[in-house]
């Protein structure tokens, strides 16, 4: 029978360990707790979050109890890794409202019971340090030159790193040793873009500790070409269904690319990889029944079994033309937006409703043919909506597989 360990890497989910042979001795034969660390910066989790959710969850369901920080503290500095411009500053009761926001969601993956998981905030140990305190015992452990050098720095370096950045690496490498000293945490994970950071806490502990612990990171979810997934024109994919409803999120799932769809179930599934593997060898029109699934059991463990069945039957009713709208995003359109003859230009009208980043974009999607009004394809980009239309409420269709209903706000 294969490990945890042995499975995370079949599943192609590991980037780099600090010493393979010792993670993979705790995960398969041990107990132990680990933590992830998440930044407040919204009020939902989004895609990028579920894949640590769904390591969080994968280890926590071998017997591993999970600690789930919150960076109440370092959410007011921000991380710098991967950004080319500081983060926006938040306030203290914005962050401390996100925290709540993404409490509530991860108890929807993970058993936050006593004993199954530990919850904190590093608000509670990093915000009263006396600041020469912290750094006569922290800071004189890490050297500028090598933090410099780091991964998470380069981008920001080619801007300018402020000095208020730079304290990150030092305050999450504190959140670790903190966690080792007061839960005995021996095992830091993170997505890839975080390995230097993780390096910096392993290191701290072994030389404040003179103790070995361990630092683990596993891919960041990308599409064939390296992109990060998890985006559309609208934004991000939130898991919160206000802001991304469950079909939207399930049709962002069944529209992945063919080459990305066997990561995916890998990744963002519980499917055995046996059935994955088998899935895998499906081409053609065939690979659409792998994204059907992967579409349902990713909305499935976010929105639950009720709601992915609803996506599902929508998106099935909409490509035999037989659909009902009950289930298809809406989108709001204001009065405001309205001419004097109360009618709205399609253009604007596919952009205020995020079909389209630009008019330039929605005039090509037009004259391409890649846009229809309740079931009939409209070819004039100088289009004009009635008032009339948009009461009674219209379906468009951008391309072959996104719908959207548009009504007049009230």
């Amino acid at each position: 029978m294969k490990g945890l360990y042995t499975d995370l890497k079949i599943r192609g989910l590991i980037a780099q360990t600090t010493n393979e042979e010792k993670v993979k001795s705790l995960l398969q034969n041990e107990k132990i707790t680990f933590y992830i660390g998440f930044e407040p910066t919204a009020d939902s989790l989004h895609v990028g979050h579920f894949t640590q959710i769904m390591i969080m969850s994968r280890l926590q369901k071998a017997g591993h109890v999970p600690i789930i920080l919150f960076g109440g503290a370092t959410g007011l500095i921000g991380d710098p890794s991967g950004k080319t411009d500081m983060r926006k500053m938040l306030s203290q009761e914005e962050i401390n409202y996100n925290i709540d926001c993404f409490k509530k969601q991860a108890s929807k993956f993970l058993d936050l019971a006593p004993g199954k998981a530990i919850v904190v905030n590093n608000a509670s140990w990093l915000l009263d340090l006396n600041y020469i305190s912290f750094l006569r015992e922290i800071g004189v452990h890490f050297s500028v030159n090598r933090m410099l050098a780091a991964e998470c720095y380069k981008q920001r370096l080619e801007r300018g790193l402020t000095f208020f950045e730079l304290n990150y690496m030092l305050m999450q490498g504190y959140d670790f040793l903190f966690l080792n000293r007061k839960y005995g945490c021996t095992l830091e994970l993170g997505g890839d873009d975080q390995w230097s950071n993780i390096l910096a806490g392993v290191e701290l502990i072994r030389k404040v500790e003179r103790k070995e612990v361990f630092g683990l990171t596993f891919k960041l979810l990308t599409t064939s070409e390296g992109k990060k997934m998890g985006k559309t024109e609208k934004g991000a994919i939130w898991l919160d269904p206000n802001k991304t409803s469950p079909y939207e999120f399930y049709q962002y799932w069944r529209n992945v690319g063919d080459k990305d769809v066997i990561n995916c179930l890998n990744m963002l599934t519980f499917l055995p990889t046996e059935e994955i593997l088998s899935l895998s060898k499906l081409e053609g029109e065939k690979i659409n029944s792998a994204k059907e699934i992967l579409a349902f059991e990713v909305t499935k463990l976010v929105h639950g079994e009720e709601e992915a069945n609803k996506a599902q039957s929508t998106a099935k009713s909409l490509f035999s033309n037989s659909a009902s709208a009950a289930h298809i995003p809406e989108a709001e359109i204001s009065k405001s937006h309205l001419n004097a003859d109360s009618e709205i230009d399609l253009l604007t009208l596919l952009t205020i409703s995020a079909l389209s980043s630009s008019k330039s974009e929605a005039r090509r999607l037009i004259v391409q043919g890649g846009i229809s009004i309740d079931g009939i394809k409209e070819s004039n980009p100088d289009a004009k909506i009635s008032i009339e239309k948009l009461e009674k409420g219209m379906l468009i269709k951008k391309g072959k597989k996104i719908y959207k209903k548009l009504i007049l706000a009230k």
